[in-house]
């Protein structure tokens, strides 16, 4: 899977790992996961979120509009995705 943000893009490699490349001015690329375990991305204009196997929602990027500090902290969820600057789960 493959998703883009304004300036940066997220891949999901077949072992479910992240990774990232294009701008980084605002920590886009910096603060992607490094574990494996996850099956769905998503990219907002400076945000991605990704989905863990165990139901579980990881944020990282711009955090101006509060896309990070206010992502679900409890796992169990199955879908997720991005538009500009938000999420849902």
């Amino acid at each position: 899977a493959i998703a883009c943000g304004n300036y940066h893009s997220v891949a999901l490699r077949s072992d479910g790992t992240v990774v990232t490349w294009g701008n980084n001015l605002r920590s886009q690329r910096d603060d992607a996961p490094t574990c494996a375990g996850f099956f769905v991305i998503a990219c907002g204009s400076y945000h991605s979120v990704a989905l863990g196997n165990d139901g579980r929602v990881v944020t990282w990027g711009n955090n101006y509009m509060r896309q990070l500090n206010d992502a679900p902290t409890c796992g169990g969820f199955v879908a997720i995705a991005c538009a500009d600057v938000r999420s849902v789960a």
